[in-house]
């Protein structure tokens, strides 16, 4: 760990709870996640916050935040990934084509396609690594080569079509289908159903069948990252590695194993994103994973992280996803323009970065 890092870990344990809090990175996102629900509150239709209603901006909101976890986590390390929109698309063509070409069980496809991920996040931090070129020029090279592999890809295994079906098909019955694609606790949704807590149709059935698994892949990621971060010597070394790299090099941290095993995170977050979209929609497509990558990082910089590296937080990140998915959403259930959406995730974008400048400054003592 640095010595900036250290002075500033001293001054903050010498503070009060309520001004640690108060420097705290996810700060803003949990800020942002409470204005923009006082906003649908009183623009929105009811039903936005009702099961229904939450689920339908959850959902997307758990796709985006596990790429944005991992964004959140190689941003801290100080680097970029312009490319994971694109591994999406990649990751779910290798895994669609292992189930449906290659007839591969479950227990074989989604290892492989972890594998597969984490060999080409890899390649990508080596490169960044040994040629000392910035990670947004690599990472964007292999933006449009992911995209046009997964295009290619495609036509060669279809015969012409960017899209692979049957993926469904191939998994059906399959024990560990369950685990990565549908709804979870049916149980107690349709318990809590007969018990009036949660809405149901005209049949007592309950409007919300579960818990999409994204959600709960959501959460894990994201104490799970979180745990990492502050608990653990990997993590002190991701904020020394990203804070100052010859300090921490001076120091003993491997920065070099650091920062390509966080590449290899960041691709298998893609990769983990592409097997549940893949076997939620029963095929894949070349489109899959469009512009996530900016999405990304947009949570992630709204969750608190500095695009200069060595600051952040998971949580912030998770929250960051929140506001995301209720803005996409929540859009729809008020009379505004959907156009206003770009607009408003813009704003957002450049308040997050004003106030974690200002945030930092406060942190270092800078001026």
């Amino acid at each position: 760990m640095s010595d900036s890092t250290q002075a500033v870990d001293e001054r903050l344990k010498s503070e009060g709870f309520g001004a640690r809090m108060m420097k705290r990175p996810e700060l803003g996102a949990i800020a942002g996640v409470i204005l923009v629900t006082l906003f649908f509150l009183a623009t929105a239709d009811p039903a936005m916050f009702t099961t229904s209603g939450i689920i339908n901006f959850m959902t997307p909101a758990a796709q985006l935040g596990i790429l944005a976890i991992g964004a959140a986590m190689l941003m801290i390390g100080g680097e970029f990934d312009l490319s994971i929109g694109s591994m999406v698309a990649f990751a779910g063509l290798f895994f669609a084509a292992s189930t449906v070409t290659f007839g591969l069980p479950l227990v074989i496809a989604i290892p492989a396609t972890f594998l597969f991920a984490a060999l080409v996040g890899s390649i990508n931090g080596l490169i960044v690594i040994r040629s000392g070129l910035p990670s947004f020029i690599v990472t964007l090279a292999f933006l449009f080569i992911l995209r046009g592999l997964s295009l290619v890809g495609l036509k060669m295994a279809t015969g012409g079509s960017t899209q692979l079906r049957g993926v469904r098909d191939a998994t059906e019955g399959d024990w560990l289908a369950p685990f990565f694609s549908g709804d979870a606790f049916g149980g107690m949704f349709a318990w809590l159903a007969e018990k009036g807590i949660v809405e149901t149709f005209k049949n007592g059935n309950p409007k919300v069948p579960g818990l999409p698994i994204e959600i709960i892949w959501f959460v894990i990621i994201a104490l799970l990252a979180t745990w990492v971060l502050l608990r653990t010597p990997a993590g002190n070394w991701i904020f020394a590695a990203g804070g100052d790299t010859n300090a921490a090099t001076n120091s003993g941290v491997p920065v070099r194993r650091v920062k390509i095993s966080l590449f290899m995170v960041t691709a298998c977050c893609a990769a983990l994103v592409a097997i549940i979209t893949v076997m939620d929609a029963g095929s894949t497509d070349s489109r899959r994973g469009f512009q996530k990558e900016f999405e990304a990082i947009i949570a992630a910089v709204i969750g608190g992280c500095l695009l200069t590296g060595g600051y952040g937080s998971a949580i912030g990140a998770f929250f960051g996803s929140i506001i995301f998915g209720m803005v996409v959403i929540g859009l729809t259930y008020t009379d505004f323009d959907q156009d206003w959406f770009q607009v408003f995730l813009g704003g957002m974008l450049l308040i997050a970065v004003l106030f974690n400048n200002a945030i930092r400054k406060r942190v270092t003592g800078e001026r």
